[in-house]
C-alpha cells in the first residue's frame, strides 16, 4: 500500500509538477480521483505534521476541529473529500501549473473551446502531441517563462495523472478535472452516462429533422428530459441554459454532430 511509505515532499516550501503527483498518488492509494475516508486523515495528519515541522503549523490539540475548519477552506463543494484541483489550492506548487491552468480555462465553456481546438484530429481524446501544444500556449497566456524540459515535464505530469490507461491521450471528462470544482459541469452528467445503443438511440430520437447533427433547440430539448429522468443526480433544471451553452462550444457553427455530444453524454467513446 502507498499509504505504508514515507510521505513525500509536504516538508517542501515549493514543490515541482512532479513532486505534486507524488504526493496526489500517495494519498490517493486507492486510485479513485479523490483523497478520502483514511487518506484524508492521513493525508490531514501528515500535513499539520510538515507544518508544524516547519515552525508554520499551531498546536496538536483539536485535531477534529482544525480538519473540520481545513475542509470548510478547501473542500469547494463540501462533498467531504479533496479532488485535484482542491489539492492544488492546498499546496504550494512551483509555477502552479494547475492554477495557470484556471487563469487560462476559467469557466467550462473556455475549457470546451479550448478542447475543440487542441482535439484537432476530432478524436474524442487529446493526444501527447495535442496536449504539449495546448500546455504551450496556457503558459504563453499566463506569462510564464518554461524551456521544452519544463513543457515536457508538465506534460507527462498531466499524461500520468489521467491516463490511466497508459495509451498516451487523455478523454475530455479526464481533462476537466483540472477544472475547479464548481465548473465541472461534466461532474453534473456523472449519473446520466450513456452506453453506446442509448446513446445511439438519443440521437436519433433528438435529431428530429434527421440533418446528422442537433442544434440548440433539439439540445435544450434532450438536456430537459435527461434532467427529469435523472432527478436524484446532480443535474439541475435551473442550470441547463448554462449546461446547454458550454455543450454548444463544442459546435461546429452551431451544429453539434454526433462524435461531440457523445464525448460529453457517453460512458466511453463509440467506435
Amino acid at each position: 500500500m502507498a499509504n505504508k511509505q514515507q510521505p513525500p515532499f509536504l516538508h517542501l516550501a515549493e514543490l515541482t509538477s512532479s513532486q505534486f503527483l507524488d504526493i496526489w498518488k500517495h494519498f490517493d492509494s486507492d486510485g479513485n480521483g479523490y483523497i478520502e475516508g483514511k487518506e484524508l486523515e492521513n493525508f490531514f495528519t501528515e500535513l499539520e505534521k510538515a507544518r508544524r515541522g516547519a515552525g508554520v503549523g499551531g498546536p496538536s490539540s483539536n485535531v477534529s476541529e482544525k480538519m473540520k475548519e481545513f475542509m470548510q477552506n478547501f473542500d469547494k463543494n463540501a462533498d467531504g473529500r479533496i479532488e485535484l484541483s482542491e489539492l492544488a489550492q492546498i499546496l504550494p506548487t512551483e509555477e502552479n501549473f494547475l492554477l495557470c491552468f484556471r487563469q487560462f480555462v476559467s469557466s467550462s465553456s473556455e475549457f470546451m473551446e479550448a478542447w475543440r481546438k487542441y482535439d484537432t484530429d476530432r478524436s474524442g481524446y487529446i493526444e501527447a502531441n495535442e496536449l504539449k501544444a495546448f500546455l504551450s500556449d496556457l503558459l504563453k497566456k499566463a506569462n510564464r517563462h518554461y524551456d521544452d524540459q519544463k513543457l515536457h515535464e508538465y506534460t507527462q505530469t498531466i499524461l500520468k495523472m489521467f491516463d490511466t490507461n497508459g495509451d498516451g491521450k487523455l478523454g475530455l471528462s479526464e481533462m476537466a478535472r483540472l477544472l475547479p470544482v464548481q465548473e465541472n459541469f461534466l461532474l453534473k452528467f456523472q449519473g446520466a452516462k450513456l452506453n453506446a445503443e442509448q446513446f445511439n438511440a438519443i440521437f436519433t430520437y433528438y435529431d428530429k429533422d434527421g440533418n446528422g447533427y442537433i442544434d440548440e433547440q433539439e439540445l435544450d430539448a434532450l438536456l430537459k428530459d435527461l434532467s427529469e429522468k435523472n432527478k436524484q443526480q446532480d443535474m439541475d433544471i435551473h442550470n441547463l441554459t448554462g449546461y446547454r451553452q458550454t455543450i454548444m462550444s463544442l459546435s461546429d457553427g452551431g451544429k453539434l454532430y454526433r462524435k461531440e455530444l457523445e464525448i460529453v453524454l457517453c460512458r466511453e467513446a463509440i467506435l
